[in-house]
């Protein structure tokens, strides 16, 4: 009990390092309350990561935020914040419409980019941002969506115990409590690209994309709960959404932004199919049948395939760091503090400095991750996100 203590407060208040004489110095896009577990606290560990600036649409916020998380710099605008030959990287953690805009300006400007998920609003404009000119030229900047959970060990151990072409079904589900969500925020403006699905869902989607190592064929069923007040009607509290995949396998994907208030974790249950285990103590009429991932045990007869007994092996599995995850990462960096987010600066440094990446989110994958949303959102009757006019 005393190590997970340690562990979790550790993580939200980790060392601070000496910084290096060519840290990449971020400038952040906005006073969001994402900012500061997403990027400043992980920063505070990094050797080559500074947070130089901020800026925010009321200065007066900007300043307060800065004063708060010890930011050197506040700018007036933006657009200051690119024009700046000493901001190197640009964190942009904006509502959710206005990241393609910022995103493409930011990348003109020459900066490297780490861009809060969903990416954009949709596949139109995942389409051109990841597909720039500027993003093929030698020296280009790094662009990535934000995944943050994608780059934790435990994610990539649980990746080890899958073969997707045996997925059958994937159930995967994640909330928030109804206190943290109120009608009137951006999660629930359609003008501000909001909705459970982009805001919450997006996580799910790209967990069933990784287990299946694949992109879904079609979107089979997808319902929503919406308000109904003729103002957020376009916009999703919650959905379900069944999705088909290539090798025939269903994914599953359940989200509430008006959950309990007890709060859950979220999780992501995989059935696969049987897999013959050699077992001589059998008699020859019977054979052994492993489900991969739920570790659970069937005897069959095998001239008819009933069950003759059915048993579960529970098992559980630790990985902070990639050390304990094993496999090809088992040499990579990493504290048992780190969060997923630590975890994701890391590779985002690496590449900035021109290092070898172990684990990338590249932009046909986050093309990808938004046709899926909006397959969903066109299944759903709420339609698709809107398209920023900037180009």
């Amino acid at each position: 009990m005393l190590s997970l203590v340690s562990r979790v407060w550790t993580a939200f208040d980790p060392p601070t390092v000496q910084k290096k004489s060519d840290a990449i110095r971020f400038g952040i896009l906005g006073a969001a309350k994402t900012a500061p577990l997403s990027l400043i606290t992980p920063a505070k560990s990094h050797p080559e990561v500074v947070v130089q600036a901020i800026s925010a649409r009321d200065r007066t916020r900007a300043e307060a935020f800065a004063k708060k998380y010890g930011i050197p710099d506040v700018r007036h605008s933006y657009q200051e914040i690119l024009d700046d030959p000493n901001i190197d990287a640009i964190y942009i953690p904006l509502p959710n419409s206005l990241h393609f805009e910022w995103a493409v300006r930011a990348i003109r400007a020459g900066k490297h980019v780490l861009l809060e998920k969903p990416s954009v609003s949709n596949a139109i404009e995942a389409n051109i941002l990841f597909n720039l000119p500027e993003l093929s030229q030698p020296n280009a900047p790094v662009l990535l969506e934000a995944f943050h959970n994608r780059f934790h060990p435990a994610v990539h151990l649980f990746r080890s115990f899958i073969n997707p072409a045996d997925v059958v079904h994937v159930h995967t589900d994640s909330m928030v409590p109804w206190l943290m969500t109120a009608k009137g925020n951006i999660e629930f403006n359609y003008n501000l690209s909001g909705g459970s699905m982009m805001m919450l869902g997006t996580y799910n989607f790209g967990m069933l994309r990784m287990i299946f190592d694949d992109e879904p064929e079609e979107c089979l069923t997808c319902d929503t709960s919406i308000f109904g007040d003729g103002i957020h009607d376009k916009c999703d509290y919650d959905f379900k959404a069944e999705f088909r995949f290539p090798n025939g396998g269903i994914g599953e994907a359940t989200t509430t932004m008006r959950g309990p208030i007890l709060w859950k974790p979220s999780e992501a249950r995989v059935t696969t199919k049987e897999v013959v285990v050699l077992d001589n103590t059998l008699p020859p009429a019977q054979e052994k049948h492993r489900i991969d991932v739920k570790d659970s045990y069937v005897i069959r007869n095998k001239e008819d395939h009933q069950p003759v007994r059915k048993w579960v092996e529970p098992k559980s599995h630790n990985a902070y760091t990639y050390k304990e995850a094993g496999g090809e990462f088992a040499d990579l960096p990493g504290e048992d503090w780190w969060i997923s987010f630590r975890y994701e600066l890391e590779e985002f440094v690496n590449r900035v400095k021109g290092r070898q990446t172990q684990y990338w989110v590249g932009g046909d994958d986050s093309a990808n991750q938004m046709k899926m949303i909006d397959m969903a959102y066109e299944k759903s009757g709420l339609g698709l996100r809107p398209t920023s006019s900037f180009r």
